[in-house]
Parts: C-alpha cells; structure tokens; sequence
C-alpha cells in the first residue's frame, strides 16, 4: 500500500475515535440529567421515598399519587383513600410486593392492584364484598388482611379463592361471617375468624384444608351441639387451635392430635374433661382452661401430655379432694419440667386459697378402695376413693363416652350391680313422685333439656346416690348416669338432658361408714332401702316450657299480696300524717286564742295598781314613751306597787302623725322659767329634752 494511503486511514481512524468519545460524554451528561429529572418528578412532595420504600401514610390523601418505577412496598394507611382514589396506572408497577391501605375509606374490594403483589393490608375499612375476578388479579398473593370489615357469608362469591393458589394467610376478624367462608385454597396455613358470629361448623367446613398449621375461633357462637364430631379431625397438620370465649361444655369431639402444640379453651362454660379428650396429644405444650366452671379432672386426663409445659387454669372453682389425688401426684412427678397456674382450691373450706400442689400432707390421707364398675356390653374399672380432705368424697368415675356430662362431675356412665333401677324395656306406671322406707321423691320438667328432682327425707344421712336413665328404643341401649348429692341438699337440677325423652330418676340414701382409720365422712357405703324411683318427660323445643310459664304466673301471683300489702301501708301512713297535721294545727289555733283572752283579762285585773294604761303610757324598763297628754311620770319596777318618787328622767318623745305638739293639752304644766311655749320650734315640738316634777 503506498504511504498516501496509510495516512489517509489513520486520520479516519482519529476521527472515528475522536467522534465516539464525544458521543459517550453526550449519553452520560444526558443520562444523569434525565435520571434527575425522572426522579424528581416520580417522588411526591407529600410522601417520603427511601429507595423503594414509599410513604404516603398519615398525609390526609384521598388518592394515591404518582409512585416511582421500582417501588416496592406502599405505607399507604391512615388517610382518606376511596376506591376512586386508586388510579388504574397502579397495577403497571410490576415491583410491588407488599401494600398497606388499612384505615381508608374503600367500600369495595380495590381494583387496579399490581398483579406482583404477594402481601395486601385492608384492616379497618368498610369492605362488603369479595369478588372472584378482583382477586384473579393478584395470583401471586400470599397474605391477606381483612380484619374490622363488613364481610359476611353470602358477600363472599363462591369460589372467591380459587385463582390464589399462593394464599397462606387469610385474616377475616371482627367481621359479619355467620359460617366458615367455602372455597378456601387448599396452601391456607393460618385462618383467622375470631369476634364474627359463626355458630354452625358442618363436617365439610375445612374439607381441603390439610396444610392449615393455626386455626383462631374466638369470640363467636360455638357451642358443642353444633359441631360436627369429625370437624376438626380433617386438620391433620393443625398445631394451634384458639377456641376463646365460646360456649363449649366440653373440648369438641376427635380434636388434631398429632401435631397440636397449643390449645386454648379459656372462658367457655366447660364443667366437664371427659377422659380421652385429649389422648394422643404427645406435641402439646401450652393447655389453658381459665375461666370456666371446672371442679376436677378425671384419672388420666394427661396420660399423654409428656410436651405439656404451660398449663392455666385460673377462674376454675377447684374442689381439692381425693378426687384430684392423682394430679398432685402428677404435678409433683413432673416437678419444675412444668408451669402451673390458676390451681388453687375453691373447696372444701378447709383448704380454701391452697395451690394443689401444697397439698401433700392432706392427700396422705386418701385411701383407695377400689370400686369396680361393670357396664352393659363393656367393662367400665373406675376407682373411689375416701376423702378425709373436706368432707364429701369424690368418685373417680371411668367413662366411655366423651358426650356432655349431665348433672354434677362426678357421675358413672355404666350400670352398677347393686343399684337395682327398674328394667327400661318394660312399661312401668311411674308417676312424677315417688315414696320409699324413709324417701319421699319428686321430679318436675323444667324445660326441654331439663328436669328439676325434689325429696324429703325422715332422717338425716351423709349423702345420696342420684341416677337416672333415658328410655331407648331397647333395654339395652338405655345409659345410666349418676351423682353423688350432698346429705344436706334437698334439691338437684338435672341439665344437658335430650329433648323428647323420658327419664327414670331414682335416689337411694346412703349410709355413713363406721370406722376404721382410712374412714372419711365422704366414704358412704349403700344402704339395704330400695331405691325410690319416678319418671319424668322432656319436652319439645319447639313448644314454650310449661314449666317456665308456671313458674312465672306463680311468681306474678306471688308478688300480688306484697304489692297489696305495700300499697295498704302507704295509705294508712298517709292518713296518720294527714290527722297529725290537723291536729296540731287546731291545738296550735286553741293555745294562741286562749293566750290572747288570758292577757286581756290580766291587763283588767291590774287596773288599779297600772293607771298609765289607759292613758295610752307603756310601761318599759329601758325607755318611756309618751302616746298621749296626761300622765303620771312614775318609776315602776316589775311586779312591786308604784311609789312618788323625784327623780329625773330622760324622755324620747315620740311624734305623732298629725304633727301637733305633744304639751298642747288641756293639763299644763305651770312652772316659773318653763312656760308652755318656751323652747318650742315650729308646729310645737319642744327642744329641751330635760323636765323636772
């Protein structure tokens, strides 16, 4: 190549080199002036952007402003924002993950959301409904916060999360749901429904819901008739269940037991444990059972809690006799491996305000016996015992079924041998009372589901044994219950019982005991009198409680002669104050008339010693006052006759109303320097107050 050439390429080369340099130096001042701008613009003046943190919460908006490109996470909570507040550019911000819109003023469910979105907050708003094509927008949701809304059952559309295949967590408390919303995704790991007014959990309810680990019902209408036996059983995987302030008698039937770590039952109404509810819960470390009506725990209740760490029972009315031997001896085997708290005795009196725990020296004294109890087409063993702890012995009963117990805790669930009730299968002619040796028995529907059992007895005794018997459709499928009933007690309240049924109730006094070291004023033996039975008929639910009404119209009678006599008692009182008043106005009206004739009579009498009175003088200690001419200026002293006297005397003379002088009469005193008219001012009153006689 000739030289020309060559220099002629290497200038293009220059050039070309020389050219790309600028153009770089051009893109980058152009780019940062452009990135400047672009977030100027992006950021509002309102909100505070820390990289892709955005906040805009408290600021008074009623909409959302222009957000930068790479947002992240929106604070957006505490304003004004309505759903016309949401502007539909809102869902081409591809790099929000989580936004929080609680405390707003949306209606609806919000529209225009990003599709990215994993975690949404819509707590605290007025929310009614959940449609399914609004949350077909956000496949990849995870969390969902609905609480403090008004989100019923029927506002949610079938099928609502069936395009949220991504959903965890779903909160829905505080809201107007009266059931357990359908359709819920089969990944929902933690369900909130407390404070709603869910009263009805059918069996289907959680059909899916196999990875559901936290289950919260709080504060709703539960109670035991209306769940289903194997509701909760489908929940293999649960491992916490909240049923807070319900209306529970008992723990649910066939609840989650391999996996349940914590379980609340705290303000229920539960007045029964039955043994095996809590079998096979080997995971379970936190039980509460505070505020409810529990008096004992059956044997064996925590054979399988080996986990159990925290157990709280406070608010329970504990009666600490050889009934809870067997927990004393279990807190103590488990030592400081556990928490206790709330165990503290209600009764007997003698160990009111003592923790179980401290109890050992009284439960010493327990002696175990050994009762055998034989059920019809299974063998039921239990164990009694003597309590020398309060007084009343307490029968550790076995039981076989975990229904609701009825009557007291204490109760047999299989036939004893000796008891000797009537044969169901037959026709008896039972009345509603029954008399026995030394028993007389009376039994009285009080509602559909209750019956209240009276007796008198001729003689006193320690205790009696109460049983009653539903009638089945066979001899054989009838159940008996019984209690022991304190010997002081001359009334009982059977409740829990099935509407429609009728009932054998009998009762058998027992006999104290008689020695023996082990021997307690609880440890009652059978005595030889046959039991004193009467049959009584629940009724329907659907028909008023005529029990009820009689109740009432006797109370409304009863209360008739005390309004009478309350009513009388105000009249008569009304009347004697009414004659009190007269009379003393008339005694009053008598004294003063007869005190002013008494005193006209008086000044009569004392006419011959006062003679100034008729003059028009009176007479006073202090001061003399002329009322007229003529007088006899005398000093008197009370009560003595009046006697001449010279003396001076000073007078306040006292003007009469026709302005005449008072020394004008037809008596004048003639006296030398002190004539009638000397001294006198005009219209003749005097100047001189001194005069002498």
């Amino acid at each position: 190549m000739a030289p020309e050439g060559v220099a002629e390429l290497r200038d293009w080369l220059f050039l070309l080199m020389l050219c790309l340099t600028l153009l770089a130096e051009v893109l980058e001042v152009a780019a940062a002036t452009g990135y400047d701008e672009e977030e100027d613009l992006v950021c509002p003046s309102v909100c505070r952007c820390d990289e892709d943190f955005i906040y805009c919460n408290d600021r008074g908006l009623s909409s959302i402003p222009p957000l930068p490109p790479s947002a992240t996470v929106l604070y957006l909570q505490n304003n004004h924002i309505d759903n016309a507040g949401l502007p539909t550019s809102l869902e081409r911000h591809l790099t929000v993950r989580v936004v929080y819109l609680y405390d707003n003023e949306l209606d609806d469910f919000p529209m225009h959301l990003p599709p990215s979105l994993r975690e949404l907050h819509l707590q605290d708003n007025n929310i009614r409904t959940l449609p399914r094509s609004t949350l077909a927008r956000m496949p990849l949701l995870e969390k969902l916060h609905l609480d403090d809304n008004s989100v019923s059952t029927v506002s949610i559309e079938d099928k609502a999360f069936v395009d949220n295949p991504r959903l965890r967590l779903l909160f829905l408390s505080r809201n107007h749901l009266s059931s357990i919303p359908s359709g819920l995704p089969a990944s929902l790991e933690e369900l909130r429904l407390d404070d709603n007014r869910i009263s009805t959990i059918p069996t289907h309810a959680f059909r899916g819901l196999s990875s559901l680990r936290r289950l919260v019902l709080d504060g709703n209408l539960l109670a035991n008739q209306r769940i289903a036996d194997d509701t909760f059983s489908r929940l293999s995987n649960l491992t916490e269940l909240s049923l807070v302030r319900n209306s529970l008698l008992t723990p649910p039937l066939n609840l989650p037991s391999a996996h349940l770590q914590r379980l609340s039952l705290q303000d229920n109404a539960l007045i029964h444990m039955p043994r095996g509810s809590l079998d096979g819960m080997r995971r379970l470390q936190r039980l509460d059972l505070s505020g409810n009506n529990l008096t004992t725990l059956p044997r064996g209740l925590f054979k399988d809690l080996d986990s159990l760490g925290q157990l709280l029972v406070r608010g329970n009315p504990w009666h600490c006799g050889c009934n809870l031997r067997w927990l004393h001896d279990w807190l103590h085997a488990r030592g400081n491996s556990i928490t206790v708290r709330g165990l503290t005795c209600q009764a007997p009196e003698k160990v009111r305000d003592m923790t179980l725990k401290d109890l050992t020296s009284q439960m010493e004294e327990c002696e175990v016996t050994g009762v055998v109890s034989a059920g019809a087409g299974a063998g039921a063993t239990g164990s009694g015992t003597r309590d020398r702890v309060g007084g009343v012995g307490g029968v550790a009963a076995s039981s076989t079924t975990l229904s609701p117990p009825q009557g007291s805790l204490f109760t047999l669930r299989s036939k004893r041998p000796g008891l000797g009730l009537p044969d169901s299968g037959l026709d008896y002619t039972l009345g509603s009372s029954g008399v026995g040796k030394s028993l007389a028995l009376n039994v009285k529907p009080l509602a559909h589901d209750s019956i209240r059992v009276t007796w008198s007895v001729a003689q006193p005794t320690s205790s009696f044994r109460l049983s009653w018997l539903r009638l089945g459709t066979s001899a054989a499928m009838g159940s008996i219950t019984e209690t022991l009933v304190r010997g002081d007690r001359r009334e009982y309240l059977l409740t829990s019982l099935q509407p429609r049924s009728s009932y054998i109730i009998c009762m058998v006094p027992l006999a104290a005991s008689s020695g023996g070291k082990g021997a307690m004023a609880g440890g009652d033996s059978d005595s030889d009198e046959a039991p004193v039975c009467a049959k009584a008929e629940t009724s329907d639910p659907s028909q008023p409680d005529v029990g009820q009404e009689d109740n009432q119209d006797s109370e409304h009678m009863a209360t008739l002669p005390l309004a009478g006599i309350i009513g009388g008692a105000t009249v008569i009182v009304s009347l004697a104050l009414i004659f009190a008043i007269f009379c003393w106005y008339g005694h009053r009206a008598g004294r003063l008339s007869s005190r002013d004739q008494y005193s006209r009579g008086s000044s009569r009498k004392s006419k011959h010693y006062d003679d100034y009175i008729e003059s028009g003088t009176k007479k006073d200690t202090t001061i003399l006052e002329i009322r007229g001419p003529g007088f006899q200026m005398t000093p008197m002293v009370t009560h003595q006759p009046p006697k001449p006297l010279r003396e001076d005397y000073i007078i306040h003379t006292i003007f009469p109303s026709n302005g005449t002088g008072l020394y004008k009469g037809a008596h004048q005193v003639s006296n030398a320097g002190y004539g009638t008219n000397r001294g006198y001012r005009e219209r003749g009153i005097p100047d001189i107050d001194y005069c002498y006689t």
